[in-house]
């Protein structure tokens, strides 16, 4: 890999014949370990490359080299999840990633999250979701709070010059490209974990040429409708994990027909509202919840991979009335609001990309159709909120699937709710090169998983060959989790 730096001129960019360009930067957005070779810098790119008069903006990007003294040729492109997650903070870990000990890896960082020039934050919204979740709000109001929260965040950073219709997934695949040019890449492999796998669908589409393999973990599918079906698939999530408990004789024996008992539970509490006292830690003073299906699902919803294990345990504490993990999870909403990182990034991003192709009426029938969570949308922001957002529809082709003969491996955990294993076997046909990998027991974004480094193992084997499925020994040995019982 050759690392062309160009400098910017000091007057600025033309915006008729501008060129993308990387400046490296000594100060980083994170204290790297002693020891590891990399360079840091930002990748300046047009803001919107329909409307290049607005200007440019800029993009963190860190290159590591990796521990090989022969690495191959090929790095590996990484950037995260979110929309609206930052990518930077994983330039800390590097001992951590098995992809070093063959290839460079470098870490981007989309467009307006924390760390790029500008970053679209929006403060007013985590100040809505702060309100929303206090014991005292009148629900009656929950929709106005969230409209006049996009509102102010949409005027504020428009005054600042952002043109909100630039932050989206066709533009981060630009920049991928510009990158890519501007280093004299070659040839590069492809590392994505779910939203950013709409990324990775992106380039293959549009700019196939360089890219030699990819692993897309957690796939989200360009084609699917996220906001139509994510209620449905939390409850399928939910029902794959409680018939394993019941297939288990220990967990049955246990938890004797578990998944109809907190069904049933969820829908009665969603009739009858689950009332929570709390110590508001701020005040000293008892604070009064009252919880319904919607809420009490997060004994699945907040649990991690490393947390499968207990969830049939917490779900029968929960069933006999023992609301200590529920309280502990209430005391959160006392905290001080966030900055609102990527918030402001994640708007634009669907309310262009996700939004125009739902039907209202799929996601209305989908908010009261489960009894067990009735009031629960499956729509990430309300087509009202998009509305004021403003952002321009993306043209049908970004709902479209893509084909490809480039070697690509999927990965899921077989509990992920938010890209169900599903959405990648309906990918598979489309791909005559595709490779499919499901971790039993596993939720959301596998190679991430630090308890167990299976997944980073597999996609690492796989960009050595990518012609072949990989399959490593801890892989084969992974299997359905051994359930807590007491």
């Amino acid at each position: 890999m050759t690392l062309l730096i160009l400098v910017s001129n000091i007057f600025g960019p033309s915006t008729t014949d501008f060129q993308p360009k990387f400046k490296e930067s000594k100060k980083t957005t994170h204290k790297i370990k002693q020891g590891q070779e990399y360079t840091f810098g930002y990748l300046e790119v047009l803001e919107n490359r329909e409307n290049p008069k607005n200007g440019t903006i800029e993009i963190p990007v860190y290159m590591f080299k990796s521990r090989s003294a022969n690495p191959k040729k090929d790095p590996i492109i990484y950037t995260v999840g979110g929309p609206g997650s930052t990518t930077m903070p994983t330039a800390q870990y590097m001992d951590y990633y098995k992809y070093l000990d063959d290839r460079d890896l470098i870490l981007v960082e989309q467009r307006g999250n924390y760390y790029a020039k500008p970053h679209l934050d929006c403060p007013e919204w985590s100040q809505a979701i702060y309100e929303s979740n206090q014991p005292n709000f009148d629900s009656t109001d929950y929709d106005k709070a969230f409209e006049n929260a996009a509102k102010k965040c949409r005027d504020r950073l428009e005054k600042k010059g952002i043109d909100l219709n630039g932050y989206n997934t066709k533009e981060i695949a630009a920049d991928i490209i510009d990158l890519v040019n501007v280093l004299e890449i070659e040839q590069y492999n492809l590392l994505t974990i779910s939203y950013s796998t709409k990324i990775a669908q992106v380039l293959i589409r549009d700019y196939p040429d360089k890219i030699r393999s990819i692993v897309m973990d957690s796939p989200l599918p360009l084609e699917v409708n996220y906001d139509e079906e994510s209620v449905q698939n939390l409850l399928e999530s939910v029902t794959t994990l409680l018939d394993d408990c019941e297939r288990d004789q220990e967990c049955n024996l246990a938890f004797p027909t578990i998944k109809a008992r907190f069904f049933e539970y969820l829908a009665e509490k969603t009739v009858h509202s689950l009332q929570v006292d709390v110590e508001n830690p701020k005040t000293g003073q008892p604070e009064t919840f009252y919880l319904k299906g919607e809420d009490l699902i997060s004994v699945f919803t907040s649990a991690s991979t490393g947390d499968v294990p207990n969830i049939p345990f917490e779900i029968n504490r929960l069933l006999n009335n023992d609301l200590s993990s529920v309280k502990e999870q209430l005391t959160y909403r006392f905290q001080e609001p966030s900055e609102g990182a990527g918030i402001g990034m994640r708007l634009s991003v669907w309310c262009a990309e996700e939004n125009p192709f739902n039907s209202l009426e799929k996601i209305e029938t989908e908010t009261t159709k489960y009894p067990e969570v009735r009031g629960l949308s499956p729509a990430v922001f309300d087509h009202e909120i998009c509305q004021i957002w403003g952002v321009h529809e993306v043209a049908d082709i970004e709902n479209q699937p893509v084909k490809s003969t480039l070697p690509i491996l999927f990965i899921n955990g077989e509990y992920d709710n938010e890209t169900p294993v599903k959405w990648a076997k309906t990918m598979l046909p489309n791909f005559s090169n595709g490779y499919h990998l499901v971790f039993e027991g596993w939720k959301h974004t596998p190679t991430t998983n630090w308890g167990n480094q299976c997944a980073m193992q597999a996609a690492n084997d796989f960009f050595n060959s990518p012609n072949e499925k990989p399959n490593p020994v801890c892989f084969r040995e992974t299997a359905s989790p051994t359930f807590k019982t007491e």
